[in-house]
């Protein structure tokens, strides 16, 4: 089998769903695998904390609209949406690179509209790209704190006229992963 027939038999054996509440451990473990690849290069690796131990985190967890990437029994994605904003996209590192992330934030944007948004870790170059791919541009940089240890971010938001699912510079009916 080509490469590309084994990424197309893995597209297809790849459903998403709505997020349960048996889903928590799953997205839990998922977060806590991610979580360190996402605070390298923007913060000190001391800031992780577990989901489950981080109050804060948990409650924007449980307010979000959810949903998850599932192969075979597996879950191997979330992605979550609070009001217009795309408060959560984690992909398992084992399954970086193969559009889950993507497939995610297309249904994401649907859900949270034309006026979509995200907060990401400055230096996140591959959730930073992931966004742009798909419309989303910069629209402010500030100085952040992930558990007492200083970060930088970025607020990005859909570009006027983007969308999701293909061309972000064409209008589509429409924030992995990363």
């Amino acid at each position: 089998m080509e490469q590309g027939d084994v990424r197309a038999h893995e597209a297809r054996a790849l459903t998403i769903r709505a997020y349960r509440d048996e889903d928590f451990a799953a997205a839990v473990a998922i977060h806590d695998r991610a979580r360190p690849d996402e605070l390298a290069g923007s913060c000190d690796p001391r800031g992780f904390i577990p989901l489950a131990n981080d109050a804060p985190s948990l409650a924007d967890f449980h307010r979000s609209r959810k949903w998850v990437a599932v192969e075979g029994e597996r879950i191997v994605a979330f992605v979550g949406v609070d009001g217009s904003c795309l408060s959560w996209l984690y992909v398992d590192p084992s399954r970086y690179g193969a559009g889950i992330g993507r497939a995610l934030l297309r249904l994401a944007l649907r859900e949270a509209g034309p006026d979509a948004w995200t907060i990401a870790l400055d230096g996140n170059a591959r959730a930073r790209a992931l966004y742009a791919s798909e419309g989303f541009e910069v629209v402010r940089t500030f100085a952040g704190e992930n558990n007492g240890y200083p970060c930088a971010c970025v607020r990005m938001a859909l570009r006027a006229g983007s969308g999701s699912g293909g061309d972000a510079s064409a209008p589509s009916s429409g924030p992995t992963a990363a």
